[in-house]
């Protein structure tokens, strides 16, 4: 889908059940760290900024498109703020839509004004097969289980996304190389068994 207005967010197709099982996700990481301060860059449709606005938790919301009423229009590559000002930085589904070469530039970015933490999520293409089985004794069992392809498909700019992990050129191994390069270490990264498409980093900030 190719957003063409702030409208794209509140498309009844938007917010999938998927979508919902990554929300819980992003939700959830930001609260395990207990910050006393939060910016999540890319409001999207406002569903965890207000949520998490709700349970009193101190979040900034920054975002280019002021159609999408964020507490402050700014660019993700020149981030308004002081070094070291939040103690958690997310940038959910954000960096894809602009050009790869731009990555670094603004990873840098979310290292400098994180004290802390950052938390990603990236689209990943890399194919896996769900398992999720019910066993007496044991419980729930739920895994992924990768289905590697022969070729990788080739990106084409969709009006959104500019690469995809996953992608030719655009292997995880290169994305995880560039975000310790910044200085962050990762502490974990999964994908949403509901919802694959969706890769999570969480980054510790290096002193």
């Amino acid at each position: 889908m190719i957003r063409t207005s702030p409208y794209f967010y509140f498309d009844p197709s938007y917010d999938s059940k998927g979508r919902f099982c990554s929300y819980w996700h992003q939700i959830n990481e930001i609260i395990s760290l207990n910050p006393k301060a939060v910016l999540e860059i890319g409001i999207g449709s406002g569903f965890v900024f207000k949520y998490l606005k709700e349970r009193k938790i101190n979040i900034i919301a920054l975002d280019i498109d002021k159609k999408l009423n964020p507490d402050i229009v700014g660019n993700i590559m020149s981030l308004p703020f002081g070094d070291n000002v939040f103690d958690v930085v997310a940038a959910y589904e954000v960096l894809e839509h602009q050009p790869y070469e731009n990555f670094y530039k603004s990873l840098h970015e979310i290292f400098r004004v994180s004290s802390a933490y950052a938390i990603l999520s990236l689209p990943d293409v890399d194919r896996v097969y769900r398992f999720n089985m019910q066993i007496p004794l044991l419980g729930e069992i739920k895994k992924l289980i990768p289905l590697p392809r022969l070729k990788k498909p080739v990106h084409q700019f969709d009006g959104e996304h500019y690469w995809e992990i996953g992608k030719k050129g655009y292997l995880l191994s290169r994305i995880t190389d560039d975000i310790q390069k910044t200085g962050f270490k990762i502490e974990s990264t999964y994908r949403v068994l509901e919802n694959p498409y969706h890769l999570f980093f969480v980054l510790k900030k290096l002193k």
